[in-house]
């Protein structure tokens, strides 16, 4: 494999295993074969950043999913694979791509479950992925609809194997064809898209048969697609055993160690199947007549077997002890360490290690909840009416007089000042964000950021000030130690020709910056309108584990006042919990806190202004939906108590109320409102 390979692309592939090594080291397993290292680097275009997050996310996927140890001689997956509702075709598109199709109207819901549905897909697209020419050019799914009913369709696993292919697995996704859809498939495909980046929606393809063909030749393409290939899907599945049972170094391995005495072969295990039973690795009852046996490769197979066998069991016992000694440090640390932060420095044998420790986000209740019953959407529309703006501003200014209710010590330390972008915007002590230490220094462990409470959440948001260039390594060790899935950005970097917040990722698509220990990689931007989302990868480079994070930059909020409209701020609110779902849906079983995730981070430049507007209407929203009642005045009072100074001006606090009337509006909650009298503004935001 390497001699196919440049230079370059040797060199991208060394770093990528050295890095991953160092992670199975951990798990007990074996070194990543250079095979396999090769399938993730080719998927990412030798990105060796971009190769560790898929990774990730491919372990991660696999394990929550059940896809790492199964047997294809046993139901229900042998059922299921001979089904033939998916395969892979003996031939390629004209771009050398390989073809893949499920064949919808052979799928039912009722009788398969998505594990064992996307068992037989993974099991058969690691074999294909063998092929160097799959791996340069990829593979084109093709969803046959032809002739399929409503009640062949599961939209949950159409998103699992969408999630899966897109951004898990180690294959180049080059078109998705889907054809012949009917009617009934528009709605479900429209909610599908959302889920998709905006670079792989024009990869996304609903066509008729007669269509197909502009994508792939009819040379290519079985009978029943309208092209003139016979297709024998037995031979393909035996093709399929041989090659799982002689593979080592799976692509799932590490979540797939042995737990029981049964025969573990790289992720498959074959249940009380004796050696001498299996020629060349197919069980007996799967061979066909004629079929001969293979003594050299079995011969081989066993000196491998060996060689692996002892190349781990040496790295299992060097290490043993020095896990054994890692883990009950931990366990001493986690007893006394400060619950607002996840990863800590433990020093062994001069070599320190990145131990995770868990955040216990959920822990109490939030102060936003439903003791203080708030007013009906009715009574709230006459409040607005009769105190109108000037009467708003009225109650914002009582508000205003009200003394901070904490102190600011950690931020007045002359080692911390610094860090403050603004001297007079401090972050509360009792609410404050803390991050590990540095070299046993107690100040180090300050970043301008305090914790705010969601709608029944604790801990929802962490509202903070825009970076400044000397606290961008902070700001990264505090997205990382708090597991933050999604970043919320209100302002631009530069207004009115003042700069607002430093660039503190990387600003052009396919580069990296590094931030301490931190470096960032710019995965790719989607631009709207009035927002812009941007994919990151972050990778601790001390540890190599790496994570992807969401950074949502809302980029039309003007330069003074707030927006004319508040449409697209609620457009925009709800992108941002939509994308907290979808990044929180692919942690899985790894995620213990509270259900709607970790703690999203908002900032404008201050971090109090836009970002206290943005979760007052995020937590209004919220307590709307779920209880039918409207409590602007104490949810700001609140936020205020967690994040001093939350809600900047005046015009900030009306613009909330006549945003969530607009949103009760838009959903149908109201039919009509007069609000003569809010047409003018005297106040301007950071």
């Amino acid at each position: 494999m390497a001699a196919t390979l440049t230079p370059l692309e040797e060199q991208a592939v060394k770093e990528f295993i050295t890095t991953v090594n160092d992670l199975r080291l951990i798990h007990n397993a074996g070194p990543l074969p250079w095979n396999t290292a090769v399938k993730f680097m080719m998927a990412r275009k030798f990105d060796v950043h971009r190769s560790l997050a898929l990774y990730e996310a491919h372990e991660m996927i696999r394990k929550r999913e059940g896809l790492v140890s199964f047997d294809p001689t046993r139901d229900p997956l042998k059922s299921e694979l001979d089904t033939g509702k998916f395969t892979v075709l003996p031939t390629r598109d004209n771009t050398g791509a390989a073809i893949v199709v499920f064949t919808a109207s052979k799928h039912f819901p009722e009788i398969t479950t998505h594990q064992t549905t996307l068992q037989g897909m993974v099991y058969q697209l690691d074999v294909a992925l063998d092929s160097l020419e799959t791996q340069r050019c990829g593979m084109v799914f093709i969803y046959n609809m032809t002739n399929s009913k409503y009640a062949n369709f599961d939209y949950e696993l159409s998103q699992k194997i969408l999630n899966l292919l897109k951004g898990a697995y180690p294959a180049r996704l080059k078109k998705v064809l889907i054809v012949s859809a009917p009617m009934w498939f528009r709605a479900p495909f429209g909610i599908l898209r959302l889920f998709v980046r905006e670079k792989l929606r024009d990869r996304i393809h609903v066509l008729g048969q007669s269509e197909l063909v502009l994508h792939v030749t009819p040379s290519s393409l079985p009978r029943e697609l309208g092209g003139n290939l016979f297709i024998n899907h037995k031979t393909w599945l035996l093709h399929c055993l041989k090659s799982m049972t002689n593979r080592y170094g799976d692509l799932c391995d590490i979540a797939s160690l042995p737990s029981s005495p049964s025969s573990v072969q790289n992720g498959v295990i074959f249940h009380q199947v004796e050696r001498s039973h299996v020629q060349n690795g197919i069980a007996p009852n799967l061979l066909s007549e004629g079929e001969n046996t293979d003594e050299s490769s079995e011969q081989q197979h066993s000196v491998h077997e060996k060689h692996n066998s002892e190349d781990r069991e040496k790295e299992v016992e060097v290490t043993k002890e020095k896990r054994r000694q890692i883990s009950d440090l931990a366990a001493r640390k986690s007893s006394v360490h400060s619950p607002d932060s996840a990863t800590t420095d433990i020093s062994l044998d001069g070599e320190k290690v990145f131990v995770d420790v868990a955040i216990p986000f959920s822990l109490g209740e939030s102060i936003h909840n439903d003791d203080v019953k708030g007013v009906s959407l009715d009574e709230f529309v006459q409040h607005v009416q009769l105190k109108g703006r000037k009467g708003l501003y009225e109650e914002y200014a009582e508000l205003k007089t009200k003394a901070p209710e904490g102190t600011f010590d950690a931020a007045r330390l002359k080692s911390n000042q610094p860090k403050n972008r603004y001297s007079d915007v401090l972050c509360y002590d009792h609410s404050r964000v803390k991050i590990s230490c540095l070299d046993g220094d107690p100040a180090s462990d300050y970043v301008n950021a305090n914790y705010i409470d969601g709608y029944k959440q604790k801990n929802a948001f962490i509202s903070t000030q825009g970076p400044l260039p000397k606290t961008f390594p902070d700001f990264w060790q505090m997205i990382w130690e708090q597991e933050v899935l999604v970043i919320v950005m209100t302002t631009r970097t530069i207004e009115r020709s003042r700069l607002k917040c430093g660039q503190y990722w990387p600003k052009e698509e396919e580069t990296s910056e590094d931030y301490g220990p931190f470096r960032v990689h710019n995965n790719g931007i989607d631009q709207y309108q009035d927002y812009t989302v941007t994919s990151l990868v972050i990778t601790h480079t001390r540890t190599g584990l790496c994570r992807e994070v969401s950074h949502m930059q809302y980029t039309s909020w003007p330069d003074y006042g707030v927006p004319l409209s508040a449409l697209e701020i609620l457009t925009f609110r709800d992108k941002v919990r939509e994308q907290q779902a979808q990044s929180l849906m692919s942690l899985g079983s790894h995620w213990h806190g509270h259900a709607l995730g970790p703690p999203i981070v908002v900032h404008c430049s201050a971090g109090i202004g836009r970002t206290g507007t943005f979760i007052t209407l995020d937590i209004s929203i919220q307590r709307l939906e779920s209880t039918g009642q409207i409590d602007i005045r104490g949810t700001v009072e609140k936020i205020r108590s967690q994040r001093a100074y939350s809600i900047q001006m005046p015009d900030q606090y009306v613009f909330c109320h006549l945003a969530l009337l607009e949103y009760a509006l838009g959903r149908g909650l109201l039919q009509d409102v007069d609000l003569t009298g809010f047409d003018e503004t005297d106040s301007e935001s950071e």
